[in-house]
């Protein structure tokens, strides 16, 4: 699988020195698949800043300090990108080499400008964020929707959908959809959870009230004294749901 990256990298490396893009300018570049089991395609981190590039400005109580070259990048590729079409894994590469250039840490006005000459002259489709079901669909894999999630964030204009265990305050005032530049609407996923008031009564005859979703396990942990002080020294006795 190393092998079939590094080869579909140097594939995507010819075609940009096809269109006049030259990679040997911006440093070195390194790629490996992620040892992590990442929800996201790729990422692309860097190291060793130019200092000519450095900038500072004040943000609220904070001095921030920012670069915008840099002389070394990793670029990091999740395991499952692999299972699907060449064409897909190689819109990810290209992605996260267009990280690689000056002022395009972000997916802002520079990142943009390469992705649609890159488009342009090569036939990819690179955007900010990618679709899973639809990349899964045209690779003929079976494709099982998130359920691990705290918030689904939905384009209003042209549906795109997806999912995130975190999310900022500033989000859908800050972004729109890379696909079609449509407003986001963040949903908080319901918590099907059911939970139990409970009350506990100590073997020296002392109360305690609390609530879980799991009873039995609680009882246990209760009696361990691992992480309730006062069942430390002493034990459980008596429980009832409330």
């Amino acid at each position: 699988m190393e092998q079939k990256l590094q080869i579909l990298y140097d594939s995507c490396v010819k075609e940009l020195n096809s269109i006049g893009i030259n990679l040997d300018n911006i440093g070195q570049i390194d790629i490996k698949l992620s040892k992590r089991a990442n929800k996201r395609y790729g990422c692309c981190k860097h190291e060793t800043p130019d200092e000519s590039s450095k900038s500072k400005y004040i943000k609220g109580f904070k001095k921030i300090i920012k670069y915008e070259k840099f002389n070394k990048h990793h670029i990091e590729i999740s395991k499952w990108v692999m299972d699907l079409n060449e064409d897909i894994i190689k819109n990810t590469i290209m992605h996260e080499i267009i990280h690689c250039f000056p002022y395009c840490n972000n997916h802002g006005k520079e990142f943009k400008n390469y992705a649609n000459i890159i488009n342009k002259e090569l036939g990819y489709n690179i955007s900010r964020i990618g679709d899973k079901e639809s990349d899964y669909k045209n690779s003929n894999l079976e494709y099982a929707k998130e359920n691990n999630y705290k918030y689904k964030i939905e384009c209003q204009n042209c549906s795109q959908v997806f999912f995130r265990q975190r999310y900022s305050k500033n989000f859908v005032n800050k972004y729109r959809c890379g696909k079609c530049g449509g407003e986001f609407k963040v949903y908080i996923k319901e918590n099907k959870k059911t939970y139990y008031a409970y009350m506990v009564r100590c073997n020296d005859n002392t109360i305690y009230s609390g609530f879980t979703v799991d009873i039995n396990k609680r009882l246990e942990t209760h009696n361990s004294g691992k992480r309730c002080k006062i069942h430390k020294s002493k034990k459980t006795s008596e429980i009832s749901l409330l």
